[in-house]
């Protein structure tokens, strides 16, 4: 589906991803995106209501229509009649409207990818910013609201300054026989989750690999638990980030558990038993914190064998777990040409508080349920394995093909995600229970219980992850590594 076009009626408009601090003695001040832009004062860039709307179309049809004789007649089109539509407007205190601009999805089901069109500005004002605050405010809108991929079609005369601010370029085209440009702005939300999370790994281990074992030895670097030596046992361990512990100490307790059975999960164990470490600086703080320690570790029926408990002492919680398997599945036996797959729980909700972090689809199942998820990988035996981190799925398909010694592409319509959720929160959260597995095109799959199982990509020799859209395009998500650790 081509871009919607962003035409411009005469204004050197602009897009940029930052926003300028307030500038004395006057500012325009944007509301979408909570930041303040040097621009003309007297008016407020606002989502439009109705009365809005009909000014903006107005303003459009002048602009378009008559001025540059861009479309005959009208310059309406479908996008107008699309409920997910959103027009941003400039509005003075009065409600005259000076400006506008709108955004919509390229996709029905949205799949994150958006594009921006008809930005417009009253002839009065085209000279005073007016044009720069309108796609500045539409390009804050569209990344809050979890826009991946957003695109726009402006005249060939703006190339330059559309290239200046950052902008790529697609491709030529012609509208109404002007000269366009089909442009990208590149957002980089699934990158900057997979540096804060995973970037500092490999430099900050490095200390650790002086020993032939360090780190899971050769085949097992840097995965999800280690193997230890001499034995047919996996161990792994997760801490819980303190403020996490502090403010949900039940769900820090359950999740403590719940990471490190995924990580076993991963490398096709199972599970005998747990060890914690729980530090609080109360009695009830404790107690909380144990409570959904003991509620996980009952729900999988793996016991507690023993740990360390220390009180009046800051909230820090850590887990252990220990499991059996005679063929550890690897994170990094993958191979280009292999079919990456996504096996994810998507019953369950997002964890009040944690709204577009982390889903909650344990909580509701039994035991049962739990461990049959648990067993998927060991059934399946694929090539490579690991359980979605908080780098998200985009960022765990690169943990996997950094540590196989490939890149990754991920198909975004062929993602299987919970109808509540949109497609950028889904890459980039925590998901409850979710693997990705590598494999040669084919290979047979256990029953996933359950969850939902389906390929999702492909394993490539090109580093790094790049998404794939529907109509062929690819964007980057996350270039070369994700850790550092390099191949298993």
């Amino acid at each position: 589906m081509p871009a919607a076009r962003f035409a411009t009626s005469g204004e050197t408009a602009w897009w940029g991803a930052g926003l300028d601090r307030p500038r004395a003695p006057q500012v325009d001040r944007c509301l979408l995106a909570g930041q303040t832009v040097a621009a003309a004062p007297g008016y407020l860039i606002r989502s439009a209501d109705g009365r809005d709307l009909a000014a903006y179309r107005a303003l459009r049809r002048s602009a378009f229509v008559v001025e540059q004789g861009l479309f005959a007649g009208s310059d309406a089109d479908d996008l107008d009649d699309d409920p997910r539509t959103v027009v941003l407007v400039a509005a003075t205190a009065d409600g005259t409207i000076l400006g506008g601009v709108r955004l919509a999805p390229a996709t029905d089901p949205d799949l994150g990818w958006w594009t921006g069109s008809r930005l417009v500005v009253d002839p009065a004002r085209r000279t005073h910013g007016l044009g720069p605050a309108l796609v500045r405010a539409a390009c804050a809108h569209a990344e809050a609201g979890g826009v991946l991929r957003f695109e726009a079609t402006v005249q060939a005369a703006h190339e330059p300054m559309f290239a200046r601010l950052g902008w790529n370029r697609l491709g030529d085209c012609v509208i109404g026989a002007t000269p366009h440009v089909r442009m990208r702005w590149p957002i980089d939300r699934i990158r900057r989750l997979a540096h804060a999370t995973k970037a500092a790994l490999g430099p900050a281990l490095a200390v650790l690999n002086r020993h032939p074992m360090a780190l899971g030895g050769s085949g097992f670097r840097g995965d999800d638990g280690a193997p230890v030596p001499g034995t047919d046992l996996i161990a792994a361990c997760d801490a819980i980030v303190p403020a996490m512990v502090e403010r949900d100490p039940e769900w820090a307790g359950w999740c403590a558990v719940l990471v490190n059975l995924n990580d076993l999960a991963a490398m096709g164990a199972a599970p005998v038993g747990l060890l914690d470490a729980v530090g609080a600086p109360t009695d009830s703080l404790l107690t909380r914190i144990l409570r959904g320690l003991a509620e996980a570790a009952r729900a999988w029926d793996v016991p507690v064998l023993g740990g360390h408990t220390q009180l009046g002492v800051s909230a820090a919680l850590s887990v252990t777990a220990l499991g059996r398997t005679a063929r550890p599945i690897p994170g990094g036996g993958g191979r280009a040409g292999h079919e990456l797959r996504v096996t994810a729980d998507l019953g369950g909700r997002w964890r009040p508080g944690y709204q577009g972090r982390q889903w909650d689809s344990t909580t509701s199942r039994s035991g049962a349920e739990l461990r049959a998820l648990g067993g998927f990988v060991a059934a399946t035996a694929p090539a490579a394995a690991k359980d979605v981190s908080m780098a998200g799925l985009a960022g765990t398909a690169g943990m996997l093909a950094e540590a196989s010694g490939v890149g990754a592409e991920v198909e975004v319509a062929r993602v299987p995600r919970p109808v509540g959720a949109g497609t950028a929160d889904w890459l980039t959260c925590f998901p409850g229970f979710a693997m990705l597995t590598a494999d040669h095109p084919g290979a047979r799959i256990a029953d996933p219980g359950p969850a939902t199982s389906a390929v999702c990509g492909t394993l490539t020799a090109t580093p790094g992850v790049v998404l794939r859209w529907p109509d062929g395009a690819v964007t980057d998500a996350v270039p070369g590594t994700v850790t550092g650790l390099g191949e298993s």
